[in-house]
C-alpha cells in the first residue's frame, strides 16, 4: 500500500545539493539596506532584490508603517468583506485607482492571492483564460482553479495568440492574462498587438503588472508606457516590489471591481493587509507621485549595467527593463557561478527548471535606484572574475541561440 508521504521520503535533489555545500535556497540574510546586505558574515552588493525604488529603508515610509501600528495594531483580525476593512484600506483603494488612471481598485493581502482572486471571481464555465507561457505561477493557479478552461500561447508571440483566440466560440467570455514585465525574462509584453488581436476576437485584458509598477511608463506601469490605459480592462500590481510593502489590487472599471469584491475567494476568506503595510504603500506611493527621480535613477543604474554586463561578453536575452537575466543554460554552472559571485560578494539569485524552461538556467539580477555607482561597479568586477574563472562567457555564446529562442 502506497504512503502518501513516499513523496516527501523519496525526495533527494535539495539534499544532495546541500550535502555538496552548494544548495542556494531559503539562505537567511541578517540585515538588508536595500543596495547592499549581510550574508552569512559578509557584506554583498545586493543586486537580487524586487525593492526597485529603493524604498524598503526608506525612513519615511519606515515612519509610516510605525505610526499605523501604533494607532491599530498588528493585525486586522478579519477580512475585508467583514470586520478587516479599514479607513487605510479604502484611501488605499482610491489612491491606487487614479494612480493608474482607473475608475476603482481593489486591495488583496497578496499579488498572489490577487491573481487567484481575480481569474477565479471572472472566468467562470464555458469561458476562456488565454495566458503567456512566461506568465507568473499565481496566474497559471488562478487558471487552474476556475472552472473556465485556461489555454496558453508562445510567449510574447502574437501569431500563436492570434491562432488560439480564432479556435475559441466567438459567444464564449475570453480573458487574456499576460505580465506587463516578465520576472525571469526581465523583457516587456508587445501590449499594442496584443490589445489589436483581443479587440478583434472580442477578448478582454488583464495585465500583470507587479514588476512594472514603479518601473514602466515613469512608475505607473505597462499600459502606462504604451499608452494603451483605457484600452486595458484590468490593471494588477504588487506591493512586494516597488511599494515597499506586502499586498496587491486589482484596477478596472468600477463595476467590474465590484463584482470581483463580491466573487474573489481568496479575499472574502483571508484576513486583510494590515494597517502597517496599507501605511507603508500608501507612504511608497506617495514618494512615487511627487519624486519622480526614484524611476530616473532606477533606469540610469539598469541601463549602466546593461552596458556593463554586454561588455563583458554575457548574454542577457531580450531584458529591456531593469530586470536583467544572466543566461548560462547549465543547471550545475548556474549554482556553481551563483555560489562564486558570493564569494565575490555579489547577491544574485539562481533560477532552474521549472522555473524557467530546460537548458535555459539563469541568474536572475536586477538593480534599484538606490545603488550607487560603486555598488554597481563592484558587481562589475565580480562578473569580470567569475565569468573568467568558469568560463561562462564562452558557455553563454555557445548557447545563446538557444537560450533566447
Amino acid at each position: 500500500m502506497a504512503d502518501l508521504f513516499d513523496k516527501a521520503k523519496n525526495y533527494r535533489d535539495a539534499k544532495e545539493a546541500m550535502e555538496l555545500g552548494i544548495y542556494p535556497y531559503f539562505r537567511a540574510l541578517s540585515t538588508t539596506e536595500g543596495a547592499v546586505a549581510q550574508f552569512e558574515g559578509r557584506e554583498v552588493v545586493m543586486i537580487g532584490s524586487n525593492n526597485y525604488l529603493g524604498l524598503t529603508t526608506d525612513p519615511r515610509v519606515r515612519q509610516a508603517a510605525i505610526e499605523a501600528v501604533e494607532t491599530y495594531g498588528t493585525s486586522v483580525t478579519g477580512s475585508r468583506f467583514l470586520n478587516g476593512t479599514l479607513e487605510l484600506h479604502l484611501e488605499l483603494d482610491k489612491r491606487l485607482a487614479k494612480f493608474v488612471h482607473k475608475e476603482a481598485a481593489l486591495v488583496f493581502s497578496t499579488g498572489y492571492q490577487t491573481n487567484v482572486g481575480v481569474i477565479t471571481a471572472l472566468v467562470q464555465k464555458g469561458d476562456y483564460v488565454i495566458i503567456d507561457k512566461d506568465d507568473h505561477a499565481s496566474i497559471v493557479d488562478g487558471c487552474m482553479m476556475c472552472r473556465g478552461e485556461m489555454k496558453r500561447f508562445r510567449h510574447n508571440d502574437i501569431s500563436s495568440l492570434e491562432d488560439v483566440l480564432s479556435k475559441l466560440p466567438a459567444d464564449a467570455g475570453k480573458l487574456v492574462v499576460v505580465d506587463g514585465v516578465y520576472s525571469m525574462g526581465g523583457d516587456i509584453a508587445p501590449l499594442p498587438e496584443i490589445v489589436d488581436i483581443c479587440k478583434r476576437y472580442g477578448a478582454r485584458i488583464m495585465v500583470d503588472d507587479a514588476h512594472g509598477i514603479g518601473v514602466t511608463g515613469g512608475g505607473r506601469g505597462t499600459a502606462e508606457h504604451f499608452g494603451l490605459t483605457d484600452q486595458v480592462d484590468l490593471i494588477m500590481g504588487t506591493f512586494s516590489k516597488s511599494f515597499a510593502s506586502i499586498g496587491g489590487f486589482i484596477a478596472g472599471d468600477a463595476d467590474v471591481v465590484h463584482y470581483i469584491q463580491h466573487h474573489a475567494r481568496s479575499l472574502i476568506f483571508s484576513a486583510a493587509l494590515t494597517a502597517g503595510q496599507a501605511a507603508a504603500a500608501l507612504k511608497a506611493l506617495d514618494i512615487m507621485e511627487t519624486e519622480p527621480e526614484h524611476v530616473e535613477s532606477l533606469w540610469r543604474n539598469a541601463e549602466y549595467m546593461r552596458k556593463g554586463l554586454h561588455e563583458l561578453g554575457y548574454n542577457t536575452g531580450k531584458s529591456n527593463t531593469p530586470i536583467i537575466p544572466i543566461i548560462i543554460g547549465d543547471v550545475f554552472r548556474t549554482i556553481m557561478a551563483w555560489h562564486a559571485l558570493i564569494e565575490e560578494n555579489v547577491y544574485t539569485n539562481p533560477v532552474l527548471p521549472p522555473g524557467v524552461p530546460p537548458g535555459s538556467s539563469l541568474l536572475r539580477t536586477s538593480y534599484m535606484a538606490s545603488h550607487r555607482q560603486e555598488h554597481l561597479d563592484r558587481a562589475l568586477k565580480g562578473f569580470a572574475a567569475v565569468g573568467e574563472r568558469l568560463d561562462l562567457v564562452s558557455l553563454n555564446n555557445e548557447l545563446s541561440d538557444v537560450a533566447t529562442g
